[in-house]
């Protein structure tokens, strides 16, 4: 597994389901009401910024996983400390991913089935995606990209098709001035979906080229913020904000209205497809990230024997992380942002990026002094 390379096309790629995952499922930037999509435009807008961070401290360091430019700027034992809290984070965003997918499968297609046996089903997919390592994940990402997208586009065009979409539903813009929507981005949307690309720290090490890291990744984000803001436009125009915001999953909720002369209806079990692909490639990303950052720390020297037991830990998370799925919204809303979100997405990473660069000019101002000497 860390032998393994990736080509930054494949990193685009990757990125992008990353990006749209969960975000799809959800409704990020809820709390700005109908100015939801403006919500995620900014929160992208951060996000950005927060990529630019994180390859940042990449390009400081390309030849270094993680842990060793951790102990580089920290030494070894606040490193080993902070890279074991990171494994801990990654671990937990992945049960609570894992736990978004079960509960929409068993919302709209299991409705009798208990929660971990759907869970399961997923985990073990993502165990086995795993286990081959991170170049399989990127062709497959390849793969099934396009469809994806295509699952996307007769979507929208089907939604468009059907007439239910209502541009007044959108109106009126800022009603409740500019507020509520920077709560929505510094609370919602600059953490959920854009700041988790956090996870790609780990992944880096594994590109065959690093120049073109920033520009396609960032491009990569753009679209997904584009993408997101659509998709929530669409939902808040075809279901009404109050409707949006009372749905569970308004995606699916909005392809339910969908309804083409009379015959063509009930499409929601076919897009979902769709959304289970961005799920898969979600939880193995976080899965992958947790194996990888653990057989780093305790040197493993076999890391794709530790998929059983990480993943293992993660299914059992994802059932005990709440006791029913409005206590795990509440937590997720309420409670991840700020406490969780927040130092490992922005505090540490921006910490680690000044002292990176400080480095760096330090290291860059030595040889200049002995190349004069």
């Amino acid at each position: 597994m860390e032998k393994a390379r990736i080509s930054i096309r494949q990193l685009f790629v990757m990125i992008i389901i990353f990006e749209l995952g969960s975000s799809l499922l959800i409704t990020p930037g809820s709390m700005a009401g109908r100015d939801a999509w403006i919500a995620v435009l900014l929160g992208c807008a951060i996000g950005l910024f927060l990529f630019y961070l994180y390859q940042g401290i990449y390009q400081c360091y390309p030849n270094s996983s993680p842990k060793e430019y951790m102990d580089d700027m920290l030494g070894t034992k606040l490193s080993w400390l902070f890279s074991f809290l990171y494994i801990l984070y990654f671990a937990y965003i992945a049960a609570r991913v894992l736990r978004d997918f079960g509960e929409m499968l068993l919302t709209f297609a299991y409705h009798d089935t208990p929660i971990i046996i759907v869970n399961a089903l997923l985990m073990v997919v993502s165990i086995y995606a795993v286990r081959k390592g991170i170049e399989v994940l990127a062709r497959a990402a390849e793969l099934l990209f396009g469809a994806m997208y295509l699952l996307g586009a007769i979507g929208l065009v089907l939604i468009i098709v059907s007439g239910t979409i209502d541009p007044h539903n959108l109106k009126p813009v800022l009603a409740n001035g500019i507020s509520p929507i920077l709560h929505s981005v510094f609370t919602q949307t600059m953490y959920v979906p854009f700041g988790e690309v956090v996870l790609f720290v780990m992944i880096f090490p594994n590109l065959n080229d690093r120049k073109d890291v920033k520009k396609m990744g960032m491009i990569a984000m753009a679209i997904s913020g584009l993408v997101v803001a659509l998709t929530v436009a669409i939902n808040i125009s075809v279901l009404d904000v109050d409707l949006t915001l009372r749905s569970q999953f308004p995606l699916l909720s909005t392809i339910q209205t969908i309804k083409v002369e009379e015959f063509l209806d009930r499409l929601d079990v076919f897009f979902m497809l769709a959304l289970i692909i961005g799920g898969f490639f979600k939880v193995s990303l976080y899965l992958y990230a947790t194996v990888v950052g653990t057989s780093t720390l305790f040197k493993e020297k076999n890391p794709s024997q530790l998929a059983y037991p990480m993943g293992l830990g993660i299914l059992i998370l994802s059932i005990t992380i709440a006791t029913n799925f409005s206590e795990h919204l509440n937590e997720g809303l309420n409670v991840v942002p700020l406490y969780i979100h927040l130092p490992f997405q922005l505090l540490f990473p921006l910490f680690l990026f000044i002292v990176a660069v400080w480095k760096k000019k330090r290291r860059e101002k030595s040889k200049g002094e002995e190349a004069k000497k």
